[in-house]
């Protein structure tokens, strides 16, 4: 499929430097959410809405709750007639512990060529990548081919509640006409051996089931015997759903992942042949196989427990936190297992629950982000793949929006990027933030 393209790239030094003056600003900018409502996300809000003004579209700051402040803004596109897209970033971050950090989580510093800190790859970097864009385009006169709305929100890393879902609930008509979005944890380089560098780019997410587990018994004093110790229940149905081993469910974005890895590596398979083995596959690819391997089943994993409050006392009821992921289709299936392995006298509820995703890896969108990567990066190969979490995609699919996750990033070879999600020494080099800037401004000015 040829592809019409607009006027050439708006990007230009001002906006490569300006990727990583944003980042950096907006990782000092400490908006850490801790899950229990005091994070503060307006002053990141407030440093986006005023550099998207001064680029031309007029941003609305909206609140659920008075802090957790949500932007959104729509620039116009050249052809009215075609779907608009939105483009999403996150502005909290999760916890950072100082002492565990080579430099200051919230330093923003810039380093050999790297910019430090919380929020570096999850998802300030993307945030600021697209505020440079945009500013680049007002300055160019560029207008893309699509509406874009951009939307900076707060919470995605607790519940959403007063970011994504609050925009979709409470003011869906900003949205109006959006077919498709992009947003994080996608097209960035995976070095699956010597000569072969991927970019995964998601297109489905596993669905979110955050467990409660309580276990009702008897209390009593330690030294007797007791046939309804609740502790002793809720450990059992913890042991057995930390050991289980979930079923394979071949998702059709994971079976389009494995069949073209698979090719890759001159592996032919055929994923429906009797007795296919997808483990068996996967220790035949490498280091790519961490792409896929977790999510090609359902997963519960034991997080938190609590119980008692003294050694010699049996405490009359247990709790436990599970974190458990669904693979598309794969919920009725979740929950009849956990029914079972719950077993008698304890009970299971849901603590947290989104959907599933699943986004078709044939669509003139995907074809587009493909070629903008490869384009940028000649040699390479755009792979499909889902998340094994999620993302704000997740609250706005409420709106009929098929999610992507988009946020390119080329890596040197040994940067491990999943792992700095949420980890100790987030970082992310200059050098990526320019590549994913021109990837961007092509991209978004041609979907």
């Amino acid at each position: 499929m040829a592809e019409t393209t607009n006027p050439p790239g708006a990007v230009d030094d001002l906006a490569l430097d300006e990727s990583v003056t944003f980042t950096s600003e907006l990782i000092r900018i400490d908006t850490t959410n801790r899950g229990d409502g005091s994070c503060r996300e307006r002053p990141a809000a407030e440093y986006v809405a005023e550099r998207l003004a001064g680029a031309g579209p007029e941003p609305m700051l909206l609140e659920r709750t008075p802090g957790r402040t949500n932007v959104v803004a729509r620039i116009e596109g050249t052809d009215p007639s075609a779907d608009a897209l939105l483009v999403h970033g996150h502005l909290d971050v999760v916890p950072a512990e100082a002492a565990d950090w080579t430099v200051h989580p919230f330093s923003g510093e810039v380093r050999d060529g790297v910019v430090w800190g919380r929020g570096a790859v999850d998802m300030k970097n993307m945030d600021a990548m697209v505020l440079a864009v945009v500013r680049a385009w007002a300055r160019a006169g560029v207008r893309p081919r699509r509406d874009i709305v951009i939307a900076y929100t707060a919470d995605e890393e607790a519940s959403a509640d007063d970011g994504s879902g609050f925009l979709a609930d409470r003011h869906p008509e900003l949205f109006e006409g959006c077919t498709e979005g992009i947003s994080e944890s996608g097209a960035f380089t995976f070095h699956a051996g010597p000569g072969m560098s991927l970019y995964p780019i998601a297109a489905g997410e596993r669905g979110t089931g955050w467990l409660k587990l309580t276990a009702e018994g008897k209390a009593g004093h330690g030294s007797k015997v007791n046939r309804a110790n609740a502790v002793s229940a809720l450990a059992a149905a913890v042991a057995r759903i930390g050991e289980h081993e979930w079923p394979v469910r071949l998702t059709p974005t994971v079976r389009a992942a494995l069949t073209e890895i698979a090719a890759l590596h001159h592996i032919r398979v055929d994923l429906d042949a009797p007795g296919f083995d997808v483990d068996e596959l996967l220790g035949k690819l490498g280091p790519a196989a961490a792409l896929v391997e977790s999510t090609i089943r359902n997963s519960t994993n034991p997080t938190m427990l609590e119980a008692g409050y003294k050694v010699n006392v049996i405490p009359g009821r247990a709790t436990a936190l599970v974190d458990g992921r669904m693979v598309p289709g794969g919920e009725d299936e979740f929950v009849e297992t956990l029914d079972r392995l719950t077993g008698p006298g304890v009970d299971w509820e849901f603590h947290h629950r989104e959907v599933a995703l699943q986004a078709p890896v044939d669509s003139p969108t995907y074809a587009k982000m493909r070629a903008a990567v490869e384009l940028f990066d000649p040699g390479a190969h755009a792979v499909p793949y889902c998340m094994s979490g999620g993302t704000d995609a997740k609250q706005f699919s409420r709106l009929g929006i098929t999610g992507y996750g988009f946020s390119p990033l080329k890596l040197p070879v040994g940067f491990d990027y999943q792992a700095l999600f949420h980890g100790v020494d987030e970082r992310v080099p200059v050098d990526a933030l320019h590549f994913g800037v021109r990837v961007l401004d092509h991209f978004l000015r041609n979907a």
